[in-house]
């Protein structure tokens, strides 16, 4: 299974579409377990997610492969490598683990700024001590790897890419990390949730995309696919890819996505995309 479990809802109330908020502890226990039932083998989460490592160090992790992500290196710190062992040896102890399989930084731009190389360099003494056995950066548009990667060498990357936001493979960057051996990650393939509301319950400030949501809601009238399952069949139709990361708010839920994830084929599928920040980028919503 190519999926792979985020579980930014066990720790905080995440997404567009979410009705009911942070999802308890034993519902995360059972999401989790039907997760692993099912070949899910990854649990994405960070640091900056609330309660979230807590909760999954609560559950238990064994079976899984973990990747969690640094937050972003506070102004006028003294010392890079010392925040960064800190800040490792706290997640490790709030998941009860003593290494984990990725790491990735949530702003990796800071690799560019006058401590990059020792923040590297922290990851990588990290890496050599088999605390991490990959490390990367999770990115917001794949324009921001181009520098990046012309200084540093990454093992696993973590982008957006769904129906909307095509940038990863219409920018050549999907080809290109997987020539230099990268693992792939990719999320938000129901725009958070944005993709899987009825077209009434999307929000009016979404509205100056009126077409694109008349599109898209036209096509699932006269298709027998469901939006879950057509949104999934575009990541997972790129061998790139080697994880789709999925959230969910329920265990009905995640055994739709499961269900979908399963039984996923060819499919015709509209052409959505739109290179428009302002959408394509949740961490913008709030400007909208």
């Amino acid at each position: 299974m190519r999926l792979a479990l985020g579980t930014a809802q066990f720790g905080l109330s995440y997404g567009i579409a979410n009705q009911t908020g942070q999802v308890t502890r034993s519902i995360s226990k059972a999401m989790m377990q039907l997760a692993a039932a099912h070949g899910i083998d990854t649990l994405d989460t960070a640091i900056a997610y609330g309660e979230s490592e807590a909760c999954l160090g609560e559950i238990g992790t064994s079976g899984f492969k973990l990747v969690t992500k640094l937050p972003a290196v506070p102004d006028g710190c003294a010392d890079t490598k010392d925040w960064v062992e800190e800040q490792i040896s706290a997640s490790f102890l709030r998941l009860g683990v003593n290494a984990v399989y990725g790491l990735l930084l949530h702003r990796p731009q800071q690799l560019l700024g006058s401590d990059g190389k020792v923040l590297y360099q922290a990851l990588q003494d990290l890496k050599e001590a088999g605390h991490v056995r990959k490390v990367g950066v999770s990115v917001y548009a794949p324009s921001e790897l181009e520098e990046l990667t012309q200084r540093y060498n990454f093992d696993l990357i973590q982008a957006p890419f769904n129906l909307v936001d095509r940038r990863l493979s219409t920018s050549g960057w999907l080809q290109r990390l997987k020539d230099d051996g990268a693992e792939i990650h990719t999320r938000s393939a129901f725009l958070q949730g944005l993709l899987l509301m009825s077209q009434n319950s999307i929000p009016d400030k979404f509205l100056p995309w009126i077409d694109l949501w008349r599109k898209w809601h036209d096509w699932l009238s006269h298709s027998a696919v469901s939006p879950v399952h057509a949104c999934l069949s575009f990541p997972l139709s790129f061998p790139e890819i080697d994880r789709v990361v999925v959230g969910a708010d329920s265990v009905e839920q995640l055994e739709q996505i499961i269900s979908e994830a399963g039984s996923v084929s060819p499919v015709d599928l509209p052409n959505l995309n739109c290179e428009e920040e302002r959408l394509i980028n949740p961490a913008l919503w709030s400007q909208l």
